[in-house]
């Protein structure tokens, strides 16, 4: 029973909460030790059971998940709490707000069951998961829009390798798609990501694309 990832899922639509618990529970390493409506409860809720991954929607009331996330995840947080943040297309712009306040990846809500499963497991891991079909065009539009003006990119602490690695990711490359790109080894790309993670003092995959769109290393 220790192995099992404990899910909290956070939405206001008793429907799609019902739905991703249903689909949740069903798996045999996985289990839904709470459920909320609004992002308040979320927060109070995840204090309590300590879940290992918060399943969490945008727009909710009391408090919306980017808040939420804040509380959670975000910078200061002593023992922060896995987020995955589920949202529909259109709500894009709340999507990079919630990266950027701590999330650990994001879904899509129109995706199919098995992508909301892979999405938590590698959530709870402790890796970061983008939707690569849409990180381009979501990350991009709204990283361009918030850039500060007439700064300098914040990436001469890398290598020029280091550099077209963080680039890749940012376009939404794999390790493996990296690897193949460039024509290297796949623990070759983990050495990478992990030395510009730590050159940058960043948390993960989902924080490097975040700061290479806002500092302009990706256009």
């Amino acid at each position: 029973m220790s192995d099992l990832i404990r899910v909290l899922v956070a939405d206001d639509q008793a429907l799609i909460r019902t739905g991703f618990a249903t689909i949740i529970d069903a798996q045999p390493d996985m289990e839904v030790v709470g459920e909320c409506g609004d992002g308040r409860a979320a927060v109070d809720l995840a204090g309590k059971l300590r879940p290992d991954v918060v399943v969490m929607d945008v727009r909710m009331p009391v408090l919306d998940g980017i808040e939420a996330t804040r509380h959670l995840a975000g910078a200061g947080v002593t023992d922060p709490v896995k987020v995955l943040v589920v949202t529909t297309f259109n709500l894009d712009e709340y999507v990079y707000e919630a990266l950027r306040a701590g999330a650990s990846g994001f879904l899509l809500k129109d995706a199919p069951p098995p992508q909301l499963l892979h999405g938590i497991r590698t959530v709870a891991t402790g890796a970061a998961l983008l939707a690569p079909e849409v990180t381009r065009q979501l990350v991009g539009r709204y990283a361009a829009r918030i850039r500060p003006a007439g700064t300098a990119p914040e990436g001469s602490a890398l290598t020029t390798r280091e550099l077209e690695v963080l680039r890749l990711i940012a376009n939404g490359l794999s390790n493996s798609e990296i690897a193949a790109t460039l024509v290297i080894s796949q623990e070759t790309v983990k050495t990478y990501v992990s030395r510009i993670l730590t050159k940058l003092g960043l948390r993960d995959r989902v924080q490097a694309v975040v700061h290479a769109y806002r500092n302009g290393l990706v256009t």
